[in-house]
């Protein structure tokens, strides 16, 4: 807060502290020019020792000549005072008096306010996370039910399917997805095989390394990376979508033209990406393969037929049935976890940034906990031949 420019303005802006003798004995401490931020910036360590050189007893401080005032200037000054008003203390005239104790009042009210213990403050912190879980579960759950209600009313209703925005969605989250995870699925497969293959030529077991890239990589590796890859890619574009449709008021045009968000925007991308991300990941487990094969014939001597032959033999093909059911599991919830971060965006840019990155770290969460699901629930599947 700035007090008014009160005197001409030829008079010098620089901070000046003067000290004059006082009746009595007394120490008189007179401020001028501008006690701001800017005037301040190359002066203030000099004038932070010249206020310490000043007694704290029998002294009285004169502001009258402050042209300006501003927070930097107020706890600059508030320190050398010992944090609190001094006794003897003369302001300037108003309405300069008003902006000056306000300042100087905020930053008593700051000091007196007690600190809170950090046991307290940390048990308020949980118990707001868990107010803020327990909302984001609620509003989870209505959207479920507002999704499964509209699924009949689609199922009565075909005509009011969106099929552009299923084939837009598709295009997004799965051709356009090609190019990341065809380099993040050749390098992980070089990766892997390298470091299998010289742990397995230490044993004599070279061929083993196509039973453990393959297995891995359809059952586990492929789903995992594409739906990773895709939940940071094409969910928080969904979820930044929805933010600014609720910013630039279009979620409120829609509510007014009585078009239902699930049937417009939720369900398109839902069944989009659950039958996109099967896809990709098909493609990105491929690439793995290809990375891993192309690891074993520099390390291992083994032939790109040998890998390509011995691949089937190794690995049943309910691997490949359980990778792309996963992958569609994937899809519907990385779309679900999306929508839902996405309709809950305020009509503010911090409250999209925050929103955004939200989605993706929770649609990265909920992957890996429903993987583990799937890794208990289909131990002995694919594992026997």
């Amino acid at each position: 807060m700035d007090a008014p420019l009160d005197s001409p303005a030829a008079a010098d802006p620089s901070p000046r502290l003067l000290r004059e003798p006082g009746e009595g004995g007394r120490v008189r401490a007179r401020l001028e020019g501008d006690w701001t931020l800017l005037a301040l910036r190359e002066r203030v360590e000099a004038l932070r020792g010249e206020l310490g050189e000043v007694p704290t007893a029998n002294v009285s401080w004169d502001l009258s000549a402050v042209r300006r005032l501003d927070p930097t200037g107020a706890l600059l000054l508030w320190q050398a005072w010992g944090r609190r008003q001094p006794e003897d203390l003369r302001w300037p005239p108003a309405p300069m008096k008003d902006m000056f104790q306000a300042l100087f009042a905020r930053l008593g009210s700051k000091q007196g306010k007690p600190a809170r213990p950090p046991r307290i403050q940390n048990v308020r912190q949980f118990g707001q996370g868990l107010l803020n879980l327990a909302s984001h579960l609620l509003d989870a759950v209505a959207l479920l039910g507002q999704v499964t209600r509209d699924l009949g009313t689609l199922v009565r209703h075909p005509n009011l399917i969106a099929w552009k925005d299923i084939s837009a969605h598709l295009y997004r989250s799965g051709a356009q997805a090609l190019g990341i995870t065809a380099l993040v699925g050749v390098l992980v497969g070089i990766t892997l095989s390298y470091l299998t293959a010289k742990q397995l030529q230490s044993y004599g077991a070279d061929i083993y390394v196509i039973n453990i890239l393959g297995i891995s990589v359809w059952r586990e590796l492929g789903p995992l990376l594409a739906a990773i890859l895709v939940a940071g890619r094409s969910g928080s574009a969904m979820t930044a979508q929805l933010g600014v449709m609720r910013v630039t008021q279009e979620l409120d045009a829609l509510s007014v033209m009585g078009i239902s968000h699930t049937i417009r925007l939720v369900l398109p991308k839902m069944a989009a990406l659950a039958l996109s991300l099967p896809l990709v990941m098909t493609w990105t487990s491929c690439m793995v393969l290809l990375g891993g094969m192309v690891a074993a014939r520099a390390t291992l001597g083994l032939e790109y037929v040998q890998f390509l032959q011995g691949l089937p033999a190794a690995v049943p093909v309910a691997n490949l049935w359980l990778g792309l059911s996963k992958s569609a599991v994937f899809g519907l919830m990385i779309a679900f976890v999306a929508c839902h971060f996405g309709l809950r965006i305020k009509p503010n840019s911090e409250s999209l940034g925050t929103g955004t990155t939200d989605s993706v770290v929770s649609a990265i969460t909920v992957v890996i906990i429903v993987d583990a699901i799937f890794a208990v629930m289909f131990s002995d599947v694919g594992l026997k031949q």
